[in-house]
């Protein structure tokens, strides 16, 4: 029997070693079924505990009574599904009569210490299903996106989420977006990451880069337009709208509204149209927002209120014409001047990083969850790239990004080179690349890294 318990004490220490050093790789040799079994074994305990049950029904108890048989127990929802994942387990139960979607989200907390998870996080599927996601370990610390992901047209996967799935930047589901965050905060890595998922889409990328260029000018072979400075900017602005304006005057000749034509057929957005007729969609990135709403003189204010009110009306019609708007600023409140909120109001999707103070946090949450401001300061200085991310819906989640170097964003742009398209309004500020004509295509790998 020695041997048995060599072998036996040699599967504890690598054990061990893989939740010390590899909890993902602990968690598929090792973790997974204990965590099954655990949800299995304690279930109806912890769901009485949680006070997650319900009392028999009437017809139960008189059974009982008339069989002379003890009072059966309070009963928990029903298991569905239990399915393990990469990260963690997925619970699916079915409510009884009289139970709350509401008071499962309550006891997650509970739930996550009960069943000895790192994390528990609940939502409800349709009306009596909800769908507990738990997870196994800290899928945070060290970020890892899964290699098959679903990827769509304006729909690209930037970060994962606390409950192990990939959070995903969906542009016709929430087409302008705002993030923030303090210096140091990951942000710009953020950005980067999404360039570079963007640069394999059939999409124009527009960027603003006030800092001189330094972080958007480097990825410059898959940009169409840059800016780096205030006045090219509101060149580069107005440019959009007239953009803006020709897309709705082709639109509006495609409607195609007879009476031989289905509803749904009836064009109002690039969308509708067919894929010869279909305008490239426009991504405009710009990099730190007040940078284009500061002044100091009155020649720079008229600039200012340019630039803003360019952007309102972007964001306020720019999406049926395939406009679409990232936002990033460390701060982006009402200090920047007037029509910053009304821009605001108009940027659904919001993220935001480790933030110095609760304004900050209020800027980005204060009108959609006061949970997710919460949150949001308490990011630690120690986890850049760690967010919070929410929309108007109300509903908010942690995310982190995977780390991506300036190096792999930008081999991305040049890999995907060649998708750069023309747009005619947009043509005075493609960048300029002198070493474009001279470069062969398979030597786009060693591109050096500034235009």
């Amino acid at each position: 029997m020695s041997w048995l318990t060599a072998l036996l004490l040699l599967v504890v220490v690598a054990a061990g070693l893989l939740r010390w050093q590899r909890p993902a790789w602990y968690w598929l040799t090792f973790g997974v079924t204990f965590a099954a079994l655990r949800v299995l074994v304690r279930y109806a305990s912890v769901m009485d505990a949680c006070g997650l049950t319900v009392p028999p029904s009437r017809w139960r108890l008189h059974l009982a009574r008339a069989t002379h048989r003890p009072a059966p127990e309070s009963r928990p929802p029903q298991i569905l599904r239990l399915r393990p994942t990469r990260t963690g387990l997925v619970l699916r139960i079915k409510l009884r009569p009289g139970q709350d979607a509401f008071d499962v989200a309550a006891a997650t907390d509970r739930l996550r210490h009960s069943f000895a998870m790192y994390g528990v996080t609940s939502r409800e599927l349709r009306s009596g299903i909800v769908e507990l996601r738990m997870t196994g370990y800290d899928v945070l610390k060290r970020v890892q996106m899964p290699v098959k992901v679903d990827r769509a047209p304006m729909r690209v996967p930037v970060a994962l989420r606390e409950d192990g799935a990939v959070h995903y930047r969906d542009y016709r589901q929430m087409p302008h977006a705002l993030t923030l965050g303090a210096t140091m905060s990951g942000k710009s890595v953020y950005q980067r990451n999404l360039v570079a998922e963007l640069a394999a889409q059939d999409v124009a990328l527009v960027g603003i880069d006030c800092k001189q260029g330094v972080e958007l000018f480097p990825l410059a072979r898959r940009f169409t337009a840059l800016a780096d400075n205030p006045d090219t900017a509101a060149a580069l602005l107005d440019a959009l709208v007239t953009r803006m304006e020709s897309v709705y005057q082709l639109i509006r000749a495609e409607q195609r509204i007879t009476s031989d034509v289905p509803d749904a057929e009836i064009a109002a957005e690039i969308w509708d149209l067919p894929d010869h007729l279909r305008p490239t969609p426009i991504v405009v990135l710009v990099d730190e927002v007040a940078e284009l709403a500061l002044f100091a003189s009155k020649e720079e204010e008229k600039r200012r209120d340019r630039i803003i009110t360019s952007l309102v009306r972007l964001a306020q019609l720019g999406r049926a014409a395939g406009i679409h708007l990232e936002i990033c600023g460390q701060r982006f409140g009402s200090e920047l001047g007037k029509g910053i909120t009304m821009l605001r109001a108009q940027l659904t999707d919001r993220t935001a990083h480790r933030v110095n103070d609760e304004t900050s946090a209020n800027m980005a949450f204060g009108d959609i969850s006061p949970d997710a401001v919460l949150a949001a300061i308490q990011i630690p200085t120690d986890a850049p790239g760690l967010a919070v991310t929410g929309d108007s819906t109300g509903g908010w989640a942690r995310i982190r990004a995977p780390h991506t170097t300036l190096r792999q964003a930008v081999n991305a742009c040049n890999r995907h080179a060649d998708r750069t398209p023309d747009v005619p309004e947009l043509a005075a500020f493609r960048p300029v690349l002198p070493h474009l004509a001279l470069t062969p295509t398979p030597a786009i790998e060693t591109t050096p890294a500034t235009a």
